[in-house]
Parts: structure tokens; sequence; C-alpha cells
């Protein structure tokens, strides 16, 4: 069982930067590729970024494309997610997950297990 646990969260203006970090804890998730998805408010939980282990960024999805920078630190078995340039339609729940197969961390339906998020607010 892989325990997930996001932070970074909180209130930012148009335009402004803020980086989340989510850390996997368990048996061989240094192993694991990994994915940020994130919920907005009354809507569905939806695919932001996805990396593999190895450090190589898989995909953004085509909001964050450009804004958004995804990144894996090995050592500390942690994925970051630098966001910029921040929109009011990138406040969610952010949320991060792990797995050895890529393809599912394409989807957040391939997971029944989350940690608690981290909120991010854009204020315009």
């Amino acid at each position: 069982q892989v325990q997930l646990v996001e932070s970074g969260g909180g209130l930012v203006q148009v335009g402004g930067s803020l980086r989340l970090s989510c850390a996997a804890i368990g048996p061989m998730t240094n192993r694991f590729a990994m994915a940020w998805f994130r919920q907005p408010p009354g809507k569905e939980r939806e695919f932001v970024a996805a990396i593999a282990w190895s450090g190589e960024v898989i995909r953004y999805a085509n909001s964050v494309q450009g804004r958004f920078t995804v990144s894996k630190d090995p050592a500390e078995m942690t994925v970051t997610l630098q966001m910029n340039s921040l929109k009011p339609e990138d406040t969610a729940v952010y949320y991060c997950n792990a797995d050895p197969n890529i393809a599912r961390l394409l989807s957040p339906s391939s997971f029944d297990s989350w940690g608690q998020g981290t909120q991010v607010t854009v204020s315009s």
C-alpha cells in the first residue's frame, strides 16, 4: 500500500506561482511513475501531469502545458509540480498518485485510493 502526502498549496493571485510536493511512501516507490491530478470545485478529478520513475516527463494536460513543470527527486522519492502563470481555472484540490504502470497514471479512474490533497486557490 502506497501512502501519498501532498503539500504546498495555498492562495495566490492570478499570474502567480506555487510549488507543490508529493511524497510516495511504500515499498519500491522509487521505481514508480507518478502523476498529478486535480479536482476543481464541482467538477470531476482530472489528469494534470505524469513523470516516469526515470524522471522522463510523460505528458502534460493541454490546459497546463507550458505553465506547469513536473520533476522528480529520486533520492527523496518526491515529485514536485511547479505552477507558473496561474489562472482562476487552476483553482482545485491537487492530488498525486503513483503506479509502476504509466498507462494507469493517465486517468484518475485508475485509482481508488488517494491522499488528502492540497488546495490551490487562484484569486482574480
